[in-house]
């Protein structure tokens, strides 16, 4: 039996495994109760797995071992401080909220509050920003197939040819995933979860077993470990002194601990409590209690599973230093493309069988993201617009047929995204992963959270007309501080390094990274939403809501 013969019948059982399991809930998923939150009967340890499975993207699986290897210690590890805490307000305020109020898009809850106009742009600041990140971290599982065929078939792959073979890749797990999410709804979405982070936990536990055992160990890898190795209280820029300088100088850093306990924790406030993508998972338990449990206990799960991928990142540092005769796959620059390496490892060195667990890991991790991607944006999508835009069918039958091709319009639109991120991926191969990702919600969901705070936290403040007008605000003063501006300006022949559209950013102005874009949204937003009072109608509407 050759090698490749094992690794195929080991990704043979995964995908007859995880077709099987999403199918067979077809009859469960009769009504829209049942489609999109499961009847509210699902235990709270297969939601947590469900929520692991939409937080940790192929992006995570290869994104991180690459930032592990990127920078050699475990300063991103401290971002989990804000997450956990972030995780504690979730529970405590938003995910209650939700329950009270019977909502199945979070968005009808922002309705009740302040009135339709909010709820629709809410809505839709979701369904573009959520197309956006899930279809741009999508094509991240495809970079082992144009790995392999670089190694195993052509080494001189053209970008074109390499855009070819992402998107083969991307249409057949596309496909695949969105056959079993619009048939089988949120519990096929939750069940087969649950089996992808098993798959996920053994993949991430024998690629560190296997890298530890080839390179001499936690010995080897504390030996080139680069300070800070985890705490990194941040510092100015070479050169500059004084308390601004500092304050800069922390703004412009990714992973610090003023970015972990501030950054952080408005990054999770905003994707866990006001993104329809996660929410719906939390909404799927049978009360708030075991929601809250739920999504508590995935905070603490993450930083084992973020150790174990940045530990993986350091290892592949160790081992290529060990054997400078592998030649890694190189940037633009030059220099390893840290993105590949955790690829490449998994394709040139790893032993047959580990190998097609691992590959079936970054699969689970594509496809349990793409499948709380396909199903809440359909969700969204056919709860806040479709059925206000062309009428509500009249049976649950009919409902459930909307959202079963809403499933698969956002497949088709997913699709495209990907592989526009694949052309520019193939055409620039020194971007990073991560900040990528992350980023693309940081410009909008700083403006979402902004609101929902609003709702949440005060009584008669926020209306439609100062909501539209705070979000509008928050959206352009965190594109203006991440350097939005400047980054369009060069896109279309109009900028340079600092000047953008004419304006050129004064030097004491700092370029935010990401973990900072969506608190300066979400305290923009807030501060101008909370100027405007609620309508006395709709502060007695959501006083007397059940």
């Amino acid at each position: 039996m050759t090698p490749f013969l094992i690794d195929a019948l080991v990704l043979l059982a995964y995908f007859g495994l995880i077709m099987g399991i999403g199918l067979s809930q077809r009859s469960k998923s009769g009504s829209v109760e049942n489609f999109t939150l499961g009847d509210r009967q699902i235990a709270w340890w297969a939601v947590l797995a469900s929520i692991l499975a939409a937080e940790i993207s192929a992006g995570t699986f290869f994104g991180a071992p690459g930032e592990g290897y990127a920078l050699r210690n475990y300063t991103y590890i401290q971002l989990m401080a804000g997450y956990l805490l972030a995780r504690l307000v979730v529970s405590a305020f938003f995910i209650p909220a939700y329950y009270r109020y019977n909502v199945v898009s979070v968005y009808e809850f922002l309705e009740i509050r302040f009135g339709p106009r909010t709820r629709r742009i809410s809505s839709a600041v979701f369904l573009v920003t959520r197309l956006l990140a899930s279809g741009s971290r999508l094509w991240v599982p495809t970079v082992l197939l144009v790995l392999g065929w670089k190694v195993f078939v052509d080494p001189a792959t053209t970008p074109m040819q390499e855009f070819w073979l992402y998107a083969v890749a991307l249409v057949g797990i596309t496909v695949l995933t969105s056959l079993y999410t619009a048939v089988g709804g949120i519990r096929a979405v939750i069940w087969t979860d649950v089996i992808q982070v098993v798959i996920l936990f053994s993949a991430l536990g024998f690629s560190l077993w296997h890298l530890l055992s080839q390179t001499g160990g936690w010995d080897a890898l504390r030996g080139v470990m680069q300070e800070p190795a985890v705490i990194d209280w941040g510092a100015p820029a070479k050169g500059e002194t004084g308390a601004w300088a500092w304050i800069k100088g922390i703004l412009e850093t990714e992973y610090t601990m003023w970015a972990a306990f501030l950054g952080s924790t408005f990054v999770t406030l905003a994707t866990h409590g006001t993104d329809q993508d996660m929410v719906q998972r939390m909404l799927t338990a049978k009360n708030k209690s075991q929601s809250a449990r739920a999504t508590i206990l995935s905070g603490v799960a993450d930083i084992p599973v973020n150790f174990m991928v940045l530990s993986i990142g350091i290892l592949l540092f160790v081992f290529y230093q060990q054997h400078p005769e592998l030649s890694l796959p190189k940037n633009a620059k030059g220099a390893a493309d840290s993105s590949q390496v955790f690829p490449f490892f998994i394709l040139t060195s790893m032993p047959m069988g580990l190998r097609g667990l691992v590959v079936a890991g970054v699969l689970a991790t594509a496809m349990g993201s793409l499948s709380t991607a396909l199903n809440s944006l359909a969700t969204s999508y056919v709860r806040d617009f479709h059925f206000r835009w062309f009428g509500e069918p009249a049976t649950d039958a009919g409902k459930v047929r909307v959202l079963r091709l809403g499933t698969v319009l956002f497949a088709f639109l997913l699709i495209s995204v990907a592989l526009g991120t694949a052309w520019v991926k193939a055409h620039n191969p020194s971007l990073r992963i991560i900040p990528i990702i992350l980023g693309i919600f940081g410009y909008t969901y700083g403006s979402l959270l902004g609101v929902f705070m609003v709702g949440l936290f005060t009584k008669n403040r926020g209306n439609d007309r100062g909501n539209a007008l705070a979000m509008l605000a928050g959206f352009l003063v965190v594109g203006y501080l991440s350097g939005l501006d400047i980054d369009l300006a060069k896109t279309l022949g109009f900028g340079s390094e600092q000047k953008g559209f004419g304006m050129t950013r004064p030097s004491w102005m700092p370029v935010i990274e990401f973990p900072w874009r969506i608190l300066f949204g979400t305290v923009v937003t807030f501060s101008i939403a909370v100027l405007f009072r609620t309508s006395a109608a709709k502060i007695a509407e959501a006083r007397d809501a059940p």
